[in-house]
């Protein structure tokens, strides 16, 4: 059975997608932290981090500096946090967050579930500042 990401990078479910390569994929959360919380994920399904080849994690890590980094000249948080955590979905991935405070990383306090409406305004100006 497909994990949920994999029927997200297929189109068999909705993403807001603001990178594709050949290795992998990131899309905003739907359950954010904040506005512009992407994931990073392996188009490959692997299930903890620990078993992602070692070429595969510089990868998935060197596009999640590159996300970060369009975040910050996107959307101007304070900082961007970086989590691996593996509890949710049984497919790595990797949080990319723009945070103000410590507060906004508590996993057990997301925003309430984001529309694509809602996706759409921190995805075009993550796409945009990646471009630029």
């Amino acid at each position: 059975m497909s994990t949920i990401f994999t029927r997200i990078i297929e189109g068999d479910l909705p993403g807001t997608f603001v990178w594709r390569d050949d290795r992998c994929v990131a899309f905003l959360s739907i359950n954010p932290l904040s506005p512009g919380h992407t994931l990073i994920v392996p188009i490959a399904e692997i299930d903890h981090w620990l078993d992602v080849p070692a070429d595969l994690q510089a990868h998935l890590f060197d596009v999640s500096r590159r996300i970060g980094e369009a975040q910050m000249r996107a959307l101007r948080p304070e900082r961007i946090g970086l989590v691996v955590a593996g509890f949710e979905v049984p497919h790595c991935h990797i949080h990319v967050c723009p945070v103000n405070s410590m507060a906004d990383m508590n996993f057990a306090r997301p925003l309430p579930m984001a529309s694509a409406e809602e996706l759409s305004g921190p995805a075009d100006a993550i796409r945009a500042a990646l471009d630029g």
